[in-house]
């Protein structure tokens, strides 16, 4: 049975701690007047704060929540300890020695499970640290140094080595009091066919502490070929170490992005080391896990959701680093601080760019430049085909509902702006149209409602997740097509008629038309089986059998010997003026679909902010424009 702490060394400890001193290493506090003390609560999601901290009565309170109490009352619940692991833990920090009553203090056996797995892990940090040394650890060493950091830099993040035997650590810690139980239970040992063995054997240790600083776990990186395990191997999930709530390098950066409402949030333990010794000591990374909901509580928690403070995410440019951006991008909202994504150059991350770059360009890479809503928005429009109609809207309909969840209402009229440009429209009218659908899928969300279809130009259709690739539906079968008549491919049409009823007649300008200025595929089929038969320019008495021979099949064919019959539009006989009169019409529309196309792609550089680009295609814009302009005045002589 435990020994009960002696009643006066427990008002020792209440004394010597000062409450506002211990909720700081959680959470940011403000002055809140009257010589108290807010912040965000810790126990409950908040907007604005509510937890208020009174120094000179030792108290907290959140008129939220309701939760209040004093300094233990605070430890035991924020750290779910028992009120012994408390008292204890607090005792250490204020170098107090507990005394304990009904039969004294054994160390070891009347300290409570958490407290016990605190200090098995203390023990093992050191242990691994004194390892680094020795001569088995050369090869540790060497990767330290090979990534730019020298001993000191070791020594401060408190990197060790893990020997390569079996269950050195294991006899070690047992040595030094700890049962099997506590160190299987601590994740520090697995269970051997003979016994706990060592978890950790013949790796790189980066200790990984919590908010207070305390080791909760450890990640290990392998060194030699010879050894199977994975690249990164972590502490699971024990009474200590979630992954999901702890954030490496937090300890050593909470002041920091409390101070300077500042936090970058990278993707590995070197990768922290590289952003803290570059003068970045706002860096921290998750630990073999992707950025969620709990890494935002701790962070919120000291930004106090202040609007004007920046979280800036970093990844590698490979897929992989796009993915984590975009997954963090789902979170974004539950940030009030403005969020960023900085992607070094050439792929590399903070550590390789440090050892290529230097600590400059470290620190360049951190400040935010890209928001990581343009940077997911652009990630999810450019997996479409933007120079086409098609892909436009298919584009639009993965974007549409991912800006219409933007709680920010003035941020959501700024995207919904900007999505039109991202896409490439290049009309006000278009654009108008995006911000309407926009703001109706929102209203939608905003009374709860999942819509089941989401507007399109053309009408209803289904709503399409971000990223999610549209697919048409295939064509009715039977009856006219009516996309082949509509008024704006009635040129087309009539084109290809006289292309195979009168050849003679659009001779030789049609054969320098190409297959894309026929905007239906069937159009743009036959366009290709005039030119495999030779083009206009070589119609003989065999030339319809060979625009029919060259076609691949049976639609095309069937389309070929359509238009091959079907009366022209003309009760006269038809000439060259009524042949440069479809030609132009072709030309032009082509010309205002590909100076549209240009205009469209400057908008997207522009959004991407490469100005330069942009004005090069606003120059093609501009010399087909007065192409264009000199077709409609000089007509078949301009082609």
């Amino acid at each position: 049975m435990a020994g009960r702490i002696n009643d006066d060394d427990v008002k020792a400890v209440r004394d010597a701690v000062p409450i506002d001193a211990v909720v700081s290493e959680y959470l940011q506090l403000r002055n809140a007047g009257g010589g108290n003390l807010k912040g965000l609560c810790p126990f409950h999601d908040e907007k604005s704060p509510s937890f208020h901290v009174s120094p000179a009565k030792g108290l907290y309170h959140c008129f939220g929540c309701q939760e209040g109490g004093d300094t233990v009352d605070f430890v035991m619940k924020i750290d779910h300890l028992s009120f012994a692991e408390t008292i204890e833990r607090l005792a250490a920090q204020a170098g107090i020695t507990l005394r304990y009553e009904e039969g004294g203090y054994t160390p070891g056996r009347q300290q409570g499970e958490r407290t016990r797995l605190v200090e098995a892990h203390k023990a093992a940090a050191q242990y691994y640290t004194d390892q680094l040394e020795s001569p088995e650890a050369e090869i540790a060493r060497r990767f330290l140094a090979e990534r730019g950091f020298a001993q000191d830099a070791a020594q401060h993040f408190g990197v060790g080595y893990s020997p390569a035997g079996w269950d050195h650590l294991t006899r070690y810690l047992r040595g030094r009091g700890f049962t099997d139980k506590e160190l299987v239970l601590s994740g520090l040992s697995q269970e051997g066919r003979r016994g706990p063995i060592d978890r950790f054997r013949g790796r790189l240790m980066w200790p990984i502490r919590d908010i207070a600083g305390e080791v909760v776990g450890f990640g290990a990186r392998k060194l030699r070929d010879d050894d199977n395990g994975p690249k990164y191997l972590n502490t699971p999930e024990t009474p200590l170490y979630r992954k999901s709530q702890v954030l490496y390098g937090i300890d050593l950066a909470k002041k920091e992005i409390a101070k300077s409402s500042r936090a970058v949030v990278v993707e590995g333990y070197t990768d922290v080391m590289a952003c803290h010794l570059a003068g970045i000591t706002t860096a921290i990374a998750t630990c073999g896990t992707a950025f969620g909901e709990g890494h935002i509580k701790i962070l919120r928690r000291l930004l106090m959701d202040n609007q004007s403070a920046k979280v800036v995410f970093t990844f590698d440019g490979d897929a992989a680093g796009q993915k984590a951006a975009l997954r963090a991008f789902e979170d974004d909202q539950k940030f009030a601080a403005e969020t960023y994504i900085a992607i070094a150059p050439d792929g590399m991350d903070p550590c390789e760019l440090r050892l290529a770059k230097g600590d400059e360009a470290v620190a360049d890479l951190a400040e935010p430049r890209t928001p990581l809503f343009a940077f997911a928005l652009l990630s999810i429009v450019s997996r479409y085909d933007l120079d086409s109609g098609e892909g436009q809207v298919a584009a639009l309909n993965a974007a549409v509902p991912v800006v219409a969840r933007i709680k920010d209402r003035t941020l959501r009229g700024r995207y919904a702006t900007r999505l039109g440009g991202m896409v490439g429209l290049a009309s006000a009218a278009e654009e108008e149209s995006v911000r309407r659908r926009v703001h109706a899928l929102a209203r939608s969300y905003e009374r709860g409602e999942r819509p089941q279809s989401l507007p399109g130009p053309h009408g209803p259709g289904r709503e399409v997740r971000a990223g999610e690739r549209q697919v048409e539906r295939p064509a009715v079968q039977g009856g006219p097509r009516p996309e082949l008549h509509t008024p704006a491919r009635r040129g087309e049409r009539e084109l290809l008629k006289l292309a195979l009823q009168c050849p003679y007649l659009v001779a030789p300008a049609f054969d320098a038309y190409g297959a894309d200025e026929f905007t239906a595929p069937p159009y743009a089929a036959v366009r290709q089986c005039i030119e495999k038969a030779g083009g206009v320019s070589t119609a003989d008495a065999e030339y319809l059998s060979r625009v029919d021979s060259a076609a691949l099949d049976d639609a095309a064919r069937a389309m070929i010997r359509e238009l091959a019959v079907e009366p022209l539009r003309t009760s006269r006989e038809p000439d060259a003026a009524y042949a440069g009169q479809w030609l132009v019409s072709v030309r032009i529309a082509a010309v205002d679909a590909r100076i549209a196309g240009l205009k469209g792609a400057a908008r997207r550089y522009e959004a991407q902010g490469d100005h330069a680009s942009s004005a090069s295609v606003l120059q093609e814009a501009w010399v087909l424009e007065q192409y264009g302009q000199s077709l409609r005045e000089r007509g078949a002589a301009a082609l």
